[in-house]
Formats: C-alpha cells, sequence, structure tokens
C-alpha cells in the first residue's frame, strides 16, 4: 500500500497543481510537512502575474519587464514558456474555482506592482496565494487517485533501482514509501535566516535531499530580500507588506520621514525589490538608522481597507492604522531564485527526478524575481513536468525496491542553538549586500556544523532534519558566494561584489 507511481514532496501550488495535471490512471501521494495550509503559498499576498485576455498588455512586455528585474541573467527560452503559457495556467485554475476581483463592469482587476510596466497582477484581495491554495486543495481532494499524507516529515530519500525510497515519520513513527518518479516541491529556505517572511517549514529539505543525492543546484545564492517586511523587530516570521501597497502608490520614507528613493532610481517606490532593498541598505548606512516607513495615509481610507483588508487587520493588532500611520518597514528574506537546476520540463540532472516551485531553478528570474512572477511559475512549470511524467512513464512496471534507512537508534539530541547559529552566519555573511569579510568565517563554520550533523549519532526527529537541511543550503550558498568572490576579488568592494 506504500508504492506509488509519483510520489510529490511538498503541498502547496506546485505541488498540488502538479498531482492535479497528473494521469487519472496514476498512483500519487501528495507529502505534506505540516497541515496543508502551511506554506509559502498561502502566504503570498499581492498576486499572480500573466497576460490573460489583457488588451494592452502582451507576453512580449511581460518577458521585457521579466528580463529588466532580473537583471537580463533570465533563461530566455524558459521564460519565454512562462510568459506564453500564462493564460493556459490563470484559465485553468479559474475554472477550478479560484475568483479574483472584478471592476464593477465585472472585468478583472489587475494592479501594479515594482517592475511591470503594465497593469497585470491577478488578486483576491491582498490574500491571492490563500484563495488558490484552498481552491486546489479542495480539488485534489475529490481526485480518487492522489493519496494525501499530512504532517508527515520526510527525513530522508534515497535513488534507488527502480526510482525512489522516502522515509516519513508521522505521530514518531517512521514508514518508507516508494515510487517510480519523484517531484520534489518543498519550496523555500527562508528559515535559514533570522527573519524571513517565510512559513516555518521553509528549511529547504527538498533541496537538501536532491543535493545528496546528487543533483546539480545551481544559484542558490539568488536569493531575494524583500524591502518591506513589517519591521516589529521581535518576530522572526517577517509579516509582509505586499509589493501591492506600493502600486497603489504608497511612499517609501527614511528616518526623517523624507522620501528617498528619486535619489537611487527614476522609477522610485516601483523599482525592482533587489533595487528598493539596495535603496533602503544605502539609505541606512547614510543617515545611520534603521527606521524606515511605507506611507500610504495620503489614499481613501475606504479604499485602503477594501484593497488591502488582511494588511490593515494585521497592522492594526500590532497597533498601526495604515489609513493614519507611517508603517515600520525593513528588508529581510523572502524568496529564492536558485535551487535544484531543471530543464523546461522539471527534469532534474537525476534520473526520475523532477522539481518544481521555488526549490527548482528554471532559470526564469535571473538574479532578482519580478513580483508575483512566482505563483506563475509553480503553476506553468509543475503542469509541464507532470505532463511530461505522464508521457515517459512506465504503466506495466509494478516492481518497487525498498531502501533500507535502518533503525532510528540515534541517543542524541542536536545541540540547543544549532540554528540560530546558522541564521546569526547567514544574516552577517550574506545579507541584502554580501559582507565579503564575513563569507570565508561563515562557509567554515557552517561546513563544520553540516559535518558535525552528518556524523553524529542523533535521534532523528523534526530539529535534526530541519538543522541539516538548513546547514546544507547555507554550506551551498556560502561556497557559491566565496566562489564567485574569489573569482572577482579584483572588483570586490567593502561591501558587496
Amino acid at each position: 500500500m506504500k508504492n506509488y507511481d509519483v510520489i510529490i514532496a511538498g503541498s502547496g501550488i506546485a505541488g498540488l497543481y502538479c498531482a492535479i495535471n497528473l494521469a487519472s490512471d496514476l498512483k500519487v501521494l501528495v507529502v505534506s510537512k505540516k497541515e496543508l495550509t502551511l506554506c509559502n503559498t498561502a502566504l503570498a499576498q499581492g498576486g499572480i502575474a500573466g497576460v490573460y485576455n489583457s488588451e494592452n498588455d502582451s507576453p512580449k512586455i511581460h518577458k521585457e519587464d521579466t528580463f529588466v528585474a532580473g537583471g537580463f541573467e533570465n533563461d530566455p527560452i524558459s521564460t519565454e514558456i512562462l510568459v506564453n503559457e500564462a493564460e493556459k495556467d490563470i484559465g485553468k485554475i479559474i475554472e477550478l474555482g479560484v475568483e479574483f476581483d472584478r471592476n464593477a463592469d465585472g472585468s478583472y482587476h489587475r494592479t501594479l506592482e515594482g517592475g511591470h510596466g503594465r497593469h497585470r497582477i491577478y488578486h483576491h484581495k491582498d490574500a491571492t496565494g490563500f484563495e488558490i491554495l484552498t481552491k486546489l486543495i479542495a480539488y485534489v481532494k475529490t481526485l480518487k487517485n492522489v493519496d494525501i499524507l499530512e504532517n508527515g516529515l520526510i527525513s530522508d530519500v534515497k535513488k534507488t533501482k527502480t526510482g525512489f525510497s522516502f522515509e516519513i515519520i508521522k505521530n514518531e513513527e517512521i514508514s518508507v514509501y516508494n515510487s517510480h518518479y519523484a517531484v520534489m516541491c518543498t519550496g523555500g529556505i527562508g528559515r535559514v535566516y533570522q527573519y524571513t517572511t517565510n512559513s516555518a517549514i521553509a528549511t529547504g529539505d527538498g533541496i537538501a535531499f536532491a543535493y545528496n543525492m546528487g543533483a546539480k543546484i545551481k544559484n542558490l545564492s539568488y536569493i531575494q530580500f524583500h524591502p518591506t517586511a513589517f519591521n516589529d523587530r521581535n518576530s522572526r516570521e517577517c509579516f509582509l507588506i505586499s509589493e501591492a501597497v506600493r502600486g497603489e502608490g504608497a511612499y517609501l520614507k527614511n528616518c526623517h520621514k523624507e522620501r528617498f528613493m528619486h535619489n537611487y532610481d527614476k522609477r522610485l517606490e516601483l523599482a525592482p525589490r533587489d533595487v528598493v532593498s539596495h535603496s533602503i541598505i544605502f539609505e541606512s548606512q547614510k543617515t545611520n538608522s534603521t527606521d524606515f516607513y511605507l506611507d500610504i495615509s495620503h489614499k481613501d481610507s475606504e479604499f485602503i481597507k477594501n484593497r488591502f483588508p488582511m494588511i490593515y487587520k494585521n497592522l492594526l493588532d500590532a497597533g498601526f492604522d495604515m489609513t493614519k500611520d507611517l508603517i515600520p518597514i525593513f528588508p529581510c528574506h523572502h524568496y529564492l531564485m536558485g535551487g535544484i537546476d531543471v530543464n523546461t520540463l522539471g527534469k532534474t540532472t537525476v534520473d526520475k527526478l523532477y522539481a518544481c516551485g521555488e526549490c527548482s531553478h528554471t532559470g526564469v528570474h535571473g538574479n532578482n524575481r519580478l513580483a508575483s512572477n512566482s505563483l506563475l511559475e509553480g503553476l506553468v512549470f509543475s503542469r509541464r513536468a507532470a505532463l511530461e511524467i505522464n508521457r515517459v512513464i512506465d504503466r506495466n512496471d509494478n516492481t518497487f525496491e525498498s531502501y533500507d534507512f535502518g533503525n532510528n537508534d540515534g541517543t542524541e539530541e542536536v545541540p540547543v542553538g544549532t540554528k540560530t547559529e546558522i541564521r546569526k552566519i547567514m544574516q552577517n555573511a550574506y545579507f541584502v549586500m554580501p559582507n565579503v569579510k564575513e563569507i570565508p568565517s561563515g562557509l567554515k563554520k557552517v561546513s563544520e556544523i553540516k559535518e558535525m550533523l552528518e556524523k553524529g549519532n542523533f535521534i532523528k526527529n523534526q530539529n535534526y532534519v530541519e538543522t541539516k537541511s538548513l546547514a546544507t543550503v547555507a554550506y551551498i550558498v556560502l561556497s557559491e558566494a566565496n566562489r564567485i568572490v574569489s573569482e572577482n576579488a579584483e572588483i570586490v568592494t567593502k561591501n558587496e561584489y
């Protein structure tokens, strides 16, 4: 009963949409680390970018905006696919019940975000990700060929002669599940930082598993820091103030309550995320202050409440009325542009292993993701991966080899503070503008932690699995960053390369 044609690790937009597009004659398992709604998709506020029944827009313009935001490091073929197939998948999720906001005349309301030259962001108030996720969950639950395993911690994945074996812990019991094909849809690496907009499960597990199986990992040091995370200075999980707030006219202000973006970029508040984050750091150094604000109080209060009900409520709960008050903000970790390297069909360099969503590297984001392209990427490339698996899988193969993971006979707990130490290293060495002086020493410390976790006699539990994943992704990021710094030693400045 624990043998499947396909096992999908992760239940965000990529994992669920992949399951929906897999053939109905395939036996599929979707593994969710916690409850189905705890994932980065659920936290996506702004919307999904795409050209869908748009008269004054085109895939060509969308592609140009994506390239500008990504520093022209985007993969041209993958990006072409992304923008041209957007209409197909946005239309499909609407068929599945996803509701986007409409204008008074019934047409879809499209908003604007930083880096976009057209109003092309489809949204559901300011909770678009949650709207999409819940409708996909409801549909997947109707599929007779798909099983869902909630609260299933994947503790290890091994390649076998017939496919893959997954070691999964649920209710402190360890089970082994086998499959012919595997799809990693495990999201990002946000918890490797002290402050992030990511959910608690974003520890890079899928990337670590793929890396350990020999998959190529590409551009893991391409990390996006969102410029406008709510800065309460207390919570590790920072509440995101959506890009769309600036799209609707909000101003960025420094510690003197003065606008400053005109000193850094002609696009002002609507510059791409990396530009705005860098500008805030430069302004912080200039003013010797980390006090920054977002101000939309000059807009109509009823418009603000109706357009951003979730943000309005969350800020009000924190003591700020966004219709009247300045909102404290500061950059924090938000998104990963790199990951498990895949082709345009989601295939990794490991046979029968696929990857989709934030944990994958399709190349569509270049070195900086254009706002709201992430949900679109999760849809387009998970569908393409599913269709490719439908095409190539041997439906007559009923043989499954099960890997012997051994017993969970460890006796030690991971030393208290290990995760905190990893996060501190990353925050010091690689935040917004890499600190070239800290990268080599940070890499040395992370390497030691990684080796300790791999060779120690630790109890296999959630803390161990996640700490090991964090150490692995931190090691990959800093190794890559250290190589880049070494190769460009002659042009490295004090704070960045």
